[in-house]
């Protein structure tokens, strides 16, 4: 006569599936305390529902055809019931009802939550005990957030939420994709480095633009313009210097806020370089850490001269999206052509060629020219010569919003970040001759 030999159930796990199972009735005890009519489950049904679902799926762990049956037949029975919920509350209420109550029990939650604690039985008996864990702890703290999620989902948007779309694109869908072998002779940087350089200053910028978005949108002009001197100085000068012309602003810490965006331009450089290339960001560190400090103390001089203003709030800046995908592709074009010119730069006119580039490079976008060089140092070309063209191009860079903050601040309230960012172009400029040991 055969014998029917039950599998064992390590009880450590079997411990945790019950606990685990109320837990989540807690939750769900919780989330329904307002509605007017008690849905199915709670604290006694979800650990029953648990310990169901992990007997059914250790009596056949094979196929798991009973555990699947279970799952089948309890399925049917939320479907009723959310058919006949819905039916009931219309037949009450004469058509949709608006009350809040009344929407909470016509959600989806009650037949999520009993999905949830039947499939906890296979998973703490089949997983490792943290990935139980982890789901029930995850779908409690999400039940319990509601009204917090329903307040960032309205503050967000469709603008942000599109945004954020388009960041894993970037990251997710098109890096992955894109080869990493040469397409062309005419440089021998991938289509993967250049997206993942994509990546890189796109990341840097967006969590610039979130912190100084929804995390610290109060607190004034000068954390402001630092955290927009992560993702664009430049921009950040020229917002900044309009606002101080239209007396939007109190001036004196407007104008530090100008010197502080170019010094922290100074640490996004070393920080984007050194993420492909150690070496180079160890060349230019003793240049940044003089003209960092430098701009720093500048701007701190700038900010004790200027009164306390009577509105913080009215000194706060409004970030602008930096990330589009229209942006990201065109830095992208501007990448490969700037790792193109570099080369040609270098074997037509030597190294005078790739300073005269970096010149140039600095009045438009300094960081595509500052990669195609950070990825192009394993490629025979020497890090003094990087180092300095990277200085140089930086210290256009701050020529051009020197002009820029002259010509929107106007003489009276722009004179002295422009006279600032004109001694830190040329203390660039001086790092870069030291770097080629030309003094």
């Amino acid at each position: 006569m055969p014998t029917f030999s039950f599998p064992a159930i390590d009880p450590e796990r079997f411990a945790v599936l019950l606990a685990l199972g109320f837990f989540l009735g807690l939750a769900f005890e919780e989330y329904f305390a307002r509605s007017r009519i008690k849905p199915p489950g709670g604290v006694r049904t979800f650990p029953l529902l648990s310990l169901t679902g992990a007997l059914l799926y250790a009596l056949e762990p094979e196929h798991g055809l009973l555990f699947l049956g279970g799952l089948a037949i309890l399925g049917t029975w939320l479907s009723i019931y959310y058919r006949e919920r819905l039916a009931h509350q219309l037949t009450e209420t004469g058509g949709p009802d608006e009350d809040a109550a009344t929407r909470l029990d016509a959600g989806i939650m009650a037949p999520t939550g009993n999905l949830l604690a039947f499939l906890l039985g296979p998973i703490a008996l089949a997983a490792p005990l943290w990935v139980a864990v982890s789901v029930a702890v995850a779908a409690v703290l999400l039940t319990g957030a509601r009204e917090s999620l329903h307040a960032l989902a309205a503050k967000l948007g469709g603008e942000e939420l599109s945004t954020l779309g388009k960041f894993l694109i970037v990251i997710g869908i098109v890096l992955p994709l894109v080869p990493h072998e040469p397409v062309t002779t005419l440089t021998d940087i991938t289509p993967y480095e250049v997206w993942l350089a994509v990546v890189a200053v796109s990341t840097l910028s967006y969590a610039s633009y979130l912190v100084q978005r929804f995390l610290a949108p109060r607190h004034g002009v000068l954390i402001s313009a630092a955290l927009g001197g992560l993702y664009s100085s430049t921009a950040t000068t020229v917002v900044l210097s309009r606002r101080v012309r239209g007396n939007m602003v109190a001036p004196a810490r407007t104008q530090a806020a100008i010197v502080l965006a170019t010094a922290i331009m100074f640490l996004r450089i070393i920080v984007v370089v050194g993420v492909f290339t150690v070496p180079l960001a160890l060349k230019l560190l003793p240049s940044i850490a003089i003209l960092c400090p430098a701009g720093l103390l500048i701007s701190a001089w700038l900010m004790w001269s200027a009164p306390k203003p009577a509105n913080e709030a009215a000194e706060t800046t409004t970030p602008t999206n930096p990330l589009e995908l229209s942006t990201a592709i065109i830095f992208a074009v501007l990448f490969i052509a700037l790792s193109i010119a570099v080369a040609w730069a270098k074997t037509r006119f030597g190294e005078n060629g790739i300073f005269a580039l970096g010149m140039l490079a600095g009045f438009t976008d300094v960081d595509p020219f500052v990669l195609s060089l950070a990825q192009g140092t394993s490629r025979a070309i020497d890090l003094d010569v990087a180092a300095s063209a990277i200085l140089l191009a930086a210290s256009a860079n701050n020529l051009l919003k020197a002009s820029y903050t002259l010509a929107f601040a106007g003489r009276n309230n722009g004179l002295k970040p422009a006279l600032a960012l004109f001694a830190l172009s040329a203390a660039g400029v001086l790092a870069a001759f030291h770097t080629l040991g030309w003094f």
